[in-house]
């Protein structure tokens, strides 16, 4: 048996299934990309649930389905017995005190609003892992996505909504981001300073160059948003472009930043042409 497992890992890139207990436990979706880079897949003893569902996740589907997932219970993880527990800023007060009776190492991450923040977060989860090489690495790849897609020109104004009629405001990642990719987040001309609700009546009175969203097949009413917004700027005539932004780029930072730098430049260049 042993032999067999061994040759379908040698021959068929089959994935070894990662250890049940004593490894790393994820409560955190963006944990769980970044320690997808960081760490091999035996390490990770369950991963957040979260990133089971394609709406939540900022993992290739493939990679969710190879390894388990906890429903986050603090009684699941303890059971577990982690070397580790990346979690949320925003985990209960009472989860924490069940981790610390139970003698549990853990790591609390928030979220970090800014490519710096993203990338001092992702030094300290390697350095908790014991893969600060590998941080670095991922760094070092993240400003390289930032300074490819760097534009000279004069920014582009444009809005990118992350689900339904939730537009994104100021001082959050994906408003840094587009700005370094070139545009000019169009949120604020319409007094949005946060994430936050934005009616297309308002956005058609005075539209962006650009809008930026996810594709929304998969969410009734998102989809529904969606296609109403697409079909009421087609029918003003306005010169807006409407991009697609995958929903998996969405949801986190961390290594998520290279391929969002990457979509963001991509746009900023077809509406250059």
């Amino acid at each position: 048996m042993r032999r067999a497992a061994f040759l379908c890992l040698v021959l068929a890139g089959c994935a070894a299934p990662p250890s049940r207990t004593g490894g790393i436990v994820s409560l955190n979706p963006c944990a769980d990309a970044m320690l997808i880079e960081l760490v091999a897949p035996e390490r990770i003893t369950a991963i957040s649930r979260y990133s089971k569902d394609p709406r939540a996740s900022s993992i290739p589907p493939e990679v969710a389905a190879s390894l388990p997932a906890t429903s986050g219970s603090a009684e699941e993880v303890i059971t577990l017995r982690p070397s580790l527990v990346v979690a949320s800023s925003y985990t209960a007060p009472s989860t924490r005190e069940a981790f610390a009776r139970a003698g549990l190492k853990t790591l609390y991450l928030d979220i970090p609003p800014t490519i710096d923040a993203n990338k001092a977060q992702i030094r300290e989860l390697a350095a908790a892992v014991g893969a600060p090489a590998k941080g670095d690495a991922l760094v070092a790849r993240i400003d390289a996505a930032v300074r490819d897609a760097h534009s000279n020109t004069p920014p582009v104004t444009a809005l990118l909504w992350i689900g339904g009629n939730l537009a994104t405001g100021g001082s959050t990642l994906l408003d840094e981001m587009m700005t370094k990719a070139g545009f000019s987040n169009h949120a604020a001309h319409y007094g949005l300073t946060h994430t936050g609700y934005l009616p297309i009546e308002q956005v058609l009175a005075d539209p962006p160059r650009a809008i930026i969203a996810p594709e929304e097949a998969g969410r009734d009413a998102d989809s529904r948003a969606a296609q109403l917004r697409k079909w009421a700027v087609r029918r003003s005539g306005a010169k807006v472009t409407q991009a697609v932004f995958p929903r998996e780029l969405v949801n986190c930072g961390g290594p998520v930043i290279v391929p969002a730098m990457a979509r963001l430049a991509r746009i900023r260049r077809e509406i250059a042409r």
